[in-house]
């Protein structure tokens, strides 16, 4: 995604990366009072900290935009027009990232600021300019990690985010609008912000400190000058700041970092439930007091909700002793959740209250590789989609994973997508996709269900 694609309301925008520019300043301060005392500064902390700090600098090839009948082989054909790949151009971005392991040369930046990359350089406060190889991908957080080879890197120290309370001072520091390395300052507005409406998983930090385009994958510290963030969105009714950022928080994007440098993807868990909303007529259906939570409609086998014990008809009020405020609350809490941890739900069933401990698991059901069924989407790791695992679709074969570098990474499939027609034919498991495609070197019409919403795509 550019620094300038965005997601429209009708009063509101709701942008990954950033847009205003601020006024500077025209008047400096005096350095000391009269009395000669030394007037307070964030300048000896930041002095340490702002070499953590890198540009980064992404060529990238986009698709140019296209009428979508022109993806269609069967029009194509009928109008006489020359089988091609699509059209595409080169563009350059510019982004943040933080230094986080000097001694192995690991930046933590935003997924959107690499994704789809060519090429993609590191310049730090010194001066230096890198090459950085893409560690690993996750989407689903915006997170992604980095590698480069140079000596006498400086990191930056992690702080436990989940220490934070509104009001602490907090510090942006990034390369908006490519002018090079900005600090701003503000504090923390609020925490544990999600429904924001962006793809993927959401507990943010909400923060005052003008963050802008440029600044995506830069660091949010505290007073100390230790990581509590990474910058990563805002909300901007004209497009531009008006103070009300986001950064995910470092509770979250430690995780994701350490899966990310040891298996270069993120391997998240279920819990193995289809619920809804509690509402009003729901909450006296089960004799439930409070208004928010949600209703466990289905218990997939062999999952960690059976496992736990849950039943359909269980409200979840809590998760690790935290109200839960709907379905998207849930699924944001599980899905951030890693591999193996254990999560307290608090429920009420009957009426009466229960806890009970659930161990995520992985996602399960084995994948194979696309070149078993298409030379154009070798490298995707498909299978069945399980009844319930995703909001927004029941069924269809899901792309678990995608090899960076592949055939289907070169086609725009990513991680999550849900195929569920080819060719024209509806597809709603690995056997029916199987037998959609009868020859493995032909080009593909894919119809793909992305985060809710449906398109076609052609890969050849």
């Amino acid at each position: 995604m550019s620094d300038t694609a965005r997601l429209r309301r009708p009063w509101l925008a709701l942008i990954l990366l950033l847009p205003w520019l601020a006024v500077p300043a025209t008047a400096a301060l005096p350095t000391a009072v009269a009395d000669g005392t030394p007037l307070p500064s964030l300048a000896p902390t930041l002095e340490k900290v702002t070499p953590a700090v890198v540009n980064i600098s992404v060529m990238a090839r986009v698709r140019s935009h296209q009428n979508p009948l022109m993806q269609d082989p069967f029009f194509r054909r009928f109008f006489n027009i020359p089988d091609g790949p699509m059209p595409s151009q080169r563009t350059a971005s510019a982004g943040s990232g933080v230094i986080v392991d000097a001694r192995n040369g690991y930046v933590l930046t935003n997924a959107h600021v690499v994704r789809n990359a060519e090429a993609v350089e590191v310049t730090l406060v010194d001066g230096r300019v890198l090459k950085a190889e893409l560690k690993g991908i996750d989407t689903g957080v915006d997170l992604a990690v980095l590698k480069v080879e140079a000596k006498d890197l400086v990191e930056i120290s992690i702080a436990d985010s989940s220490n934070l309370r509104v009001g602490d001072f907090v510090v942006a520091i990034g390369n908006p609008f490519g002018l090079g390395q900005t600090v701003t300052s503000g504090i923390v507005s609020a925490l544990g912000r999600s429904g924001l409406r962006i793809d993927g998983y959401e507990n943010f930090i909400q923060t005052d400190a003008s963050i802008n385009p440029g600044n995506s994958g830069g660091a949010l510290v505290n007073l100390r000058g230790e990581l509590v963030g990474i910058n990563t969105a805002i909300i901007a009714p004209a497009g531009g700041n008006v103070g009300i950022g986001f950064a995910i928080p470092t509770s979250i994007a430690t995780n994701i970092m350490t899966q990310l440098i040891e298996h270069g993807e993120v391997r998240r868990g279920v819990l193995g439930v289809t619920v809804q909303d509690l509402d009003t007529e729901l909450a006296e259906a089960f004799k439930v007091q409070q208004r928010t939570g949600v209703v466990i409609s289905q218990v997939l086998e062999d999952s960690a909700a059976q496992d736990a014990g849950l039943r359909p008809g269980d409200v979840v009020t809590q998760v690790d002793g935290i109200a839960v405020k709907n379905a998207v609350d849930l699924r944001n809490r599980v899905g951030l959740a890693p591999v193996g941890d254990e999560i307290r739900l608090d429920i009420v069933r009957d009426g009466k209250r229960h806890a009970v401990v659930a161990v995520i698991r992985e996602t399960g059901g084995k994948a194979a590789d696309g070149a078993a069924i298409s030379n154009h989407i070798k490298g995707a790791q498909l299978r069945d989609l399980r009844d319930g695992e995703i909001d927004h679709a029941s069924s269809g074969v899901l792309v678990e994973g995608v090899e960076r570098g592949s055939a289907a990474a070169h086609s725009g499939l990513l991680p999550g997508d849900v195929i569920i027609s080819v060719n024209r034919k509806d597809v709603r498991n690995m056997d029916q996709l199987r037998a959609a495609v009868t020859d493995p070197k032909a080009a593909l019409l894919l119809r793909l269900n992305r985060q809710g919403g449906s398109f076609f795509v052609v890969i050849r």
